[in-house]
């Protein structure tokens, strides 16, 4: 599935695959991915977004749950949540699966978000999943709830998997929050929702947790905008001097 469509994406975009992996299928070899994945990261130009009107910055909101807070200590991804928004709207394309990380998943884990072994056992592996995943968001800026977390994983997951650099812009939503309520000191994304009027279903779900996160972004995107802010650019300009 993933792997052939996504070169088929990238050929088009960029005509710089080279032919022998563009009919390559996704039953082939695990090096066909990373030769793949590699292409994609050296051509993402993360400047270019932060130039546009954020009416019409495309955004994937993400979210993922984890078996624990350490990659680099061998805690794993289990599920990614996504959803895209076009500037202050969110759209209805979504994305979300559970990951077979390969290890068992901790009992007060499985309470916190309902996944189960036999949940992951069941799912297909972090490297088609994150090939779905970049094919879901291609050059899209992507924008999470306290970014440090997924950003953390997402670099082990594809410095492992793909032997590559993660290189996508990730946009953190407190770089709002500080900009339209600095004197606000809510952390949780609960807290976010609850203060804004915003219903909190599905908590600890990755896809759950990325529609809240859209909901937040979209009103507070709207708010930076009535500030005087026209771009990413000028976010993070008046962030430098908050």
């Amino acid at each position: 599935m993933g792997v052939e469509s996504f070169l088929h994406y990238m050929r088009d975009l960029y005509g710089k695959v080279n032919s022998s992996i563009l009919h390559a299928t996704s039953s082939g070899s695990n090096s066909q991915q990373i030769a793949f994945m590699r292409q994609l990261q050296k051509d993402i130009k993360v400047e270019v977004a932060s130039r546009l009107p954020l009416n019409d910055l495309k955004a994937v909101v993400f979210d993922i749950e984890t078996t624990g807070f350490l990659p680099e200590k061998g805690d794993q991804i289990i599920s990614i949540g996504a959803v895209k928004v076009h500037g202050c709207e969110i759209t209805d394309e979504q994305f979300y699966t559970v990951v077979n990380a390969g290890v068992d998943i901790p009992s007060e884990i499985s309470v916190l978000t309902g996944i189960t072994n036999d949940d992951i056992h069941e799912a297909p592996p972090l490297s088609d999943v994150l090939v779905r995943f970049f094919e879901f968001i291609k050059e899209d800026t992507l924008v999470a709830h306290h970014s440090a977390h997924e950003k953390n994983f997402m670099q082990t997951a594809c410095w492992k998997q793909f032997k590559t650099p993660f290189k996508h812009r990730i946009v953190d939503t407190s770089f709002l929050f500080k900009i339209v309520d600095p004197k606000q000191r809510k952390h949780t994304l609960e807290d976010w929702c609850l203060y804004n009027d915003i219903p909190v279903i599905n908590r600890h779900h990755a896809l759950g947790d990325a529609k809240l996160t859209a909901i937040l972004w979209c009103q507070y995107l709207q708010k930076a905008q009535e500030l005087g802010c026209r771009t990413l650019q000028d976010i993070y300009e008046r962030l430098s001097r908050v």
